[in-house]
């Protein structure tokens, strides 16, 4: 006897790791969009950061998840640092400057789940710009489209 609730979800979607691109963003940073869900402000990233690179100070709208795959960073605002297996949650409203620490000897890898946007912040606490789902997902479709990638197999719902 089938109860149907076989049916009643869609089916799991696997994404390989060559399946997503990485693309390069201006501070050398890579970025991959996994999935992006632009009803629910929900974006999924995986970064690489060089060395040394700071991001600039912002707000979360909504909580982050991270999960640090290799090399560390910290936000400037704490001690803590995230080395590759760390987990970190952030909750809504956290207020942090990104730093990869200067002497890593590779890339720091981290996976982002994020809920809302990042309003980045100027030095006097002022929204100088936002980061969401939307921007995010439109920024790396165009740098997948002009290094000649094609659209990737990112999901979007």
């Amino acid at each position: 006897m089938s109860t149907g609730l076989a049916t009643a979800a869609p089916p799991s979607i696997h994404l390989g790791e060559e399946s997503v691109p990485w693309v390069t963003l201006p501070n050398g940073t890579e970025l991959k969009v996994l999935h992006v869900r632009l009803t629910e402000g929900l974006w999924v990233i995986r970064t690489r950061f060089p060395a040394g690179v700071r991001l600039q100070t912002h707000r979360h709208t909504g909580p982050v998840w991270a999960f640090t795959i290799a090399g560390a960073w910290r936000y400037l605002e704490y001690e803590d640092v995230n080395r590759a297996g760390s987990f970190l949650y952030e909750p809504a409203n956290s207020v942090h400057t990104l730093a990869v620490l200067d002497d890593n000897a590779e890339p720091t890898d981290v996976w982002f789940h994020i809920v809302g946007a990042n309003l980045n912040l100027g030095d006097e606490g002022e929204v100088e710009s936002v980061s969401d789902a939307a921007s995010t997902l439109d920024t790396y479709l165009t740098l997948c489209a002009e290094a000649g990638l094609g659209r990737p197999a990112t999901l979007i719902d």
